[in-house]
């Protein structure tokens, strides 16, 4: 079976890897464009592309997918799997190949269909997420399914948690590959009833609100961790908040330091406490909370806000 792929962050460098290691047929790789990155704006290539070219695969980074057509029937590729790709696709691009483009999305569809599954599935509480293998339509991440991987969400960040739908997706990836190579394609519809819809998370969702409940906090902490990071302010500069666990303490205000020492930075928030336990200061690196602690910059009884 002949095979396109598509893709372009980290994310999707495993499923890219796991095909070309088992003796897949990868005709070409599809990617978005290289960006400037970095303060000196150095133009970069997406790690797809990067890993592609070191495999020796050919790389096609379209401005606009739809407006190549042509090159993609003249790959005469049996079907196209998409991760993280990052463009919209038309008709015409799906008709391009026979076999028809199956995308995998990082959660257990119908929920979280969108732009962040893995924020939405922490920030909601799940004990669970995983991915989902669809046949890709035009309505977003409405395609039948072919299969779902499931895994434990535990007490991850979204780094985490990203990291291990990688390896996961890589393992579905080839899952499907099997199952349309041998003809075993029965597809299940999605319950449409039950779909949510998740956005893509600005800097500015991210503004911790110590009058929330301690779990909202955490949970919020570690959806954006490490990017694009939960903050607050201390002393009017920011402070992001890499990671946080529930704290037993009590008694404290609604953002009031309760203790800072080498376990980390206990804040008091609606109805218990949190513990901060890595962030990082304004025109600092990312630390342990203790570190910080231990440089004397905080104390009982400040505030953060």
């Amino acid at each position: 079976m002949r095979i396109v792929f598509a893709g372009s962050p980290e994310f999707a460098v495993p499923t890219l890897k796991a095909l070309i290691d088992n003796g897949k047929e990868v005709a070409a790789v599809i990617t978005q464009p290289d960006k400037p990155v970095g303060r000196k704006q150095i133009l970069t290539p997406t790690p797809v592309k990067a890993f592609a070219l070191s495999a020796g695969v050919p790389v096609y980074d379209f401005k606009k997918i739809k407006d190549n057509c042509e090159v993609l029937r003249a790959l005469n590729a049996d079907i196209m799997i998409t991760c993280a790709y990052g463009q919209l696709l038309t008709d015409e691009v799906l008709n391009c190949f026979k076999g028809g483009v199956w995308n995998i999305h990082a959660s257990l569809l119908p929920e979280f269909r969108g732009a962040s599954p893995i924020q939405s599935a922490i920030l909601r509480g799940e004990s669970h997420t995983g991915v989902t293998v669809m046949k890709t339509e035009l309505a977003l991440d409405k395609g039948d399914i072919l299969l779902v991987k499931r895994c434990e969400i535990g007490n991850l960040t979204c780094g985490e948690l990203t990291d291990k739908l990688s390896v996961l997706g890589a393992e579905a990836a080839l899952e499907a590959v099997k199952l349309l190579e041998n003809g075993k394609n029965q597809l299940l519809m999605q319950d449409d009833v039950k779909a949510t819809y998740c956005t893509k998370v600005k800097k500015e969702d991210g503004k911790l609100d110590f009058s929330d409940s301690p779990q909202h906090i955490c949970r919020l902490i570690k959806a954006f961790s490490p990017a694009p990071a939960a903050f607050c302010y201390f002393n009017g500069s920011i402070l992001n908040i890499y990671n946080a666990e529930l704290s037993p303490l009590s008694g404290g205000k609604a953002g009031e330091v309760i203790s800072a020492d080498k376990r980390g930075i206990a804040v008091g928030c609606n109805g218990g406490s949190v513990l901060i336990t890595e962030l990082q200061p304004a025109g600092g690196k990312r630390m342990k909370a203790a570190d910080f602690v231990n440089g004397r910059k905080i104390k009982a009884g400040d505030f953060l806000d």
